[in-house]
């Protein structure tokens, strides 16, 4: 996951979260979080990329839909990189609360 940008990342998260999600569910959900639009242009090429890097499948609903499904790998590496997040904050958090 070191090679992937943020975006990347919580386009994994958000994909993982979610039952074969299509592009415009994870559009949405992400314009939740960012507070803003996301445009198809930078929406699409990055799913495409984390599929080509065999971190999630691509599969088609219909001619027009796509859906999105995280591969074993990709879930190995959300968990090693939960794993290594939690070394930093887990404990530093539950000290703030």
């Amino acid at each position: 996951m070191y090679d992937l940008t943020g975006f990347q990342r919580d386009l994994l998260y958000v994909i993982a979260g979610q039952d074969e999600p299509h592009g415009l569910a994870i559009k949405e959900e992400l314009e939740n979080y960012y507070e803003k639009d996301i445009q198809h242009g930078r929406l699409y090429p990055n799913l495409d990329e984390i599929v080509d890097k065999g971190l999630v499948e691509k599969g088609e609903l219909d001619r027009r839909t796509n859906y999105y499904t995280v591969t074993a790998r990709g879930r190995r590496e959300l968990e090693a990189r939960r794993e290594w997040e939690d070394q930093y904050v887990s404990d530093k958090l539950s000290d703030v609360v």
